[in-house]
C-alpha cells in the first residue's frame, strides 16, 4: 500500500504544480504588442504596467496600471476580464464579466469618449466579443478643481453589446441613478437623500428625486422634485447643448428657508422667512462659451450673466436685516437711516435677474401698523437704487413717507426725499409736530409726485 500512498501524494504534487503554475507563467512578454494594439484603435498613447493569469477561483485575466492618452487622461488601477472558457472555441467568444477597480477620468477623457467608442471605418474588423456585465468601483471624474465620486457601475449588456441598464451610486449611498437605453434615447431615474450636488458646496438637497429623458443632443426633465431647507421644490428642466447651451424651465417652490435661498444668490443672509415662490429660468451660452477645457469658475460666471430668472415670490414671518423702515420713515434724517432691522408678517413682489442684476418691483411689506410699497434694484456689484412708500404712524397721525434706497446691499441707506423733508419742515412749522408733520410730507410727497411727472419727457408720437 505504500506505492498508492506514493502515487497519491505524487498526483496531488502534479495537480498543486497544475493548479499553481498559471500563477508564474508571465505574459509580460505580450505587453507591447496589446499595447500597440489598443493604443491604434484608440488613437492614444496607451501603457499597461502588467498583465497576468490566474486559474483561481476561476480562470481570469488581470491588467494592471493602464493609462491613456499623452497626459494620462483615463487611469485604470485594476481591469479584471473573466472569459467563458467554453466560447473561446466558438465564432463569438463570451466575456462574463470586466471588472475595474479605479478608474479616473479627466474633463479631455470625456470629451474624446464618443471617437473612442466609434472608431474610424477603415480599421480593420475586430474578433467577435460579446460582453456580458461590466462592473466600475471607485470611479472618478477629476474636472480641476470640480471632482466627481467617488461612485460605482454596474451595466448589463446584450448579445450586441448594447447597454440593457445603467446602475450608477455613489460609494457613500446618497445618491443612485439608472440609465436605460430605449431605441435612440435613454430613460433616466435619479434619487438622492442627504446629498450635496460636487458643482455647489451651499446647496444640501434632503431629498431629490429626477426623472427624465435624455439624448445625445438634450435631456429633458418631465419631473424634479425636491425637499430641502424646510419647503418643497417640483418643475420641469429642458438643457440642449448641440450648438452652445440653452437652458429653460420652470419650479413651484413651497415653504423654502430664503436665508439659505439668499446665500446661493449671493446675497449672503439679509433675508430670513419662509418663501414661496414660482421662478422661470432660461440661458443661452454659445459654442465658444462651453469650451470643455475651460476653468469651472469660468464657465459659472459666464453662465450666471447669461442666466435669466422670472419670479413671483412671497414670503412669510421674516426679518429684512439691515434697514429699519420704520425707524426712516418717523425721524427723517436728511443724512439717511442705516443698521437695524425689519421684521414682516409678508414680504412680497416681483423678481427679474438678467445679466447678474436683479430688479425687484411690485414690492409689498406688511408689519403691524408699517405697510410698505415700492421697487429696488441691485445692480452686478451689488449697489442699491430703488424708491419705497411706508405708511406709518406720526403722533398718532398716518403717513405715507418715500423713501430713496441707496448703498449697498452689506450697507444700505434709506434717505427721504428732497420733497418730503421739505413738506415736514413746513407742516411742522406751520401745524405743529406730530399732524404738521403726517401733512406735510403727504404735501411733499403730491407735489413731488405731480412736478416729477411733469418733468419727465413725454414719448413722441410713432
Amino acid at each position: 500500500m505504500k506505492w498508492l500512498k506514493r502515487i497519491l501524494i505524487a498526483l496531488a504534487l502534479l495537480l498543486g504544480l497544475a493548479l499553481a503554475l498559471p500563477f508564474f507563467i508571465s505574459l509580460d512578454d505580450y505587453l507591447p504588442q496589446l499595447e500597440k494594439a489598443v493604443s491604434a484603435r484608440l488613437n492614444e498613447p496607451v501603457s499597461i504596467a502588467r498583465i497576468r493569469f490566474a486559474a483561481l477561483p476561476v480562470p481570469h485575466v488581470t491588467i494592471e496600471g493602464i493609462t491613456v492618452g499623452k497626459s494620462a487622461d483615463v487611469k485604470l488601477g485594476l481591469v479584471t476580464v473573466t472569459p467563458d472558457m467554453y466560447s473561446l472555441w466558438q465564432p463569438v467568444r463570451v466575456i462574463k464579466r470586466i471588472e475595474i477597480d479605479t478608474l479616473t477620468l479627466t474633463r479631455e477623457a470625456i470629451n474624446k469618449i464618443p471617437v473612442w467608442l466609434n472608431p474610424d471605418d477603415d480599421k480593420s474588423p475586430q474578433p467577435r466579443v460579446r460582453v456580458e456585465r461590466i462592473q466600475l468601483t471607485n470611479a472618478r471624474g477629476n474636472f480641476g478643481q470640480t471632482n466627481f465620486g467617488p461612485f460605482d457601475v454596474r451595466a448589463n449588456l446584450d448579445s450586441k453589446n448594447a447597454a440593457e441598464d445603467i446602475t450608477i451610486t455613489t460609494q457613500d449611498g446618497k445618491l443612485r441613478a439608472r440609465i436605460k437605453p430605449d431605441q435612440s434615447k435613454y430613460l433616466i431615474e435619479a434619487s438622492a437623500k442627504g446629498w450635496t450636488p460636487p458643482i455647489s458646496s451651499t446647496l444640501l438637497f434632503d431629498e431629490l428625486t429626477l426623472k427624465g429623458v435624455a439624448t445625445p443632443d438634450d435631456i429633458t426633465l418631465n419631473q424634479v422634485s425636491a425637499k430641502l431647507y424646510g419647503g418643497t421644490l417640483n418643475g420641469t428642466a429642458h438643457a440642449r447643448w448641440r450648438q452652445g447651451l440653452q437652458l429653460n424651465g420652470n419650479l413651484d417652490i413651497r415653504h423654502l428657508e430664503v436665508q439659505q435661498v439668499a446665500a446661493m444668490l449671493s446675497l449672503k443672509s439679509h433675508v430670513s422667512g419662509k418663501l414661496d415662490a414660482r421662478p422661470v429660468f432660461s440661458a443661452s451660452l454659445a459654442s465658444s462659451d462651453k469650451q470643455g477645457d475651460e476653468h469651472p469658475a469660468k464657465f459659472a460666471d459666464k453662465f450666471m450673466a447669461a442666466l435669466r430668472l422670472d419670479m413671483p415670490f412671497s414670503i412669510e414671518n421674516g426679518v429684512l436685516r439691515g434697514v429699519d423702515i420704520e425707524q426712516a420713515a418717523t425721524r427723517l434724517s436728511k443724512h439717511g437711516t442705516t443698521g437695524g432691522e425689519t421684521r414682516f408678517e409678508t414680504l412680497s413682489g416681483h423678481l427679474v435677474l438678467q445679466q447678474r442684476s436683479y430688479h425687484f418691483t411690485q414690492l409689498r411689506i406688511s408689519s403691524g401698523s408699517l405697510a410698505v410699497d415700492g421697487a429696488v434694484n441691485i445692480s452686478p456689484k451689488k449697489e442699491l437704487a430703488g424708491r419705497i412708500n411706508a405708511r406709518v404712524n406720526v403722533m398718532g397721525a398716518s403717513a405715507s413717507v418715500p423713501l430713496n434706497v441707496t448703498g449697498t446691499v452689506d450697507d444700505p441707506t434709506l434717505l427721504p426725499t428732497g420733497a418730503a423733508m421739505t413738506g415736514a419742515a413746513v407742516g411742522t412749522v406751520l401745524l405743529g409736530p406730530g399732524l404738521g408733520t403726517a401733512v406735510g410730507v403727504k404735501v411733499g410727497d403730491w407735489v413731488d409726485n405731480l412736478f416729477g411727472a411733469q418733468n419727465k419727457p413725454k414719448k413722441k408720437p410713432k
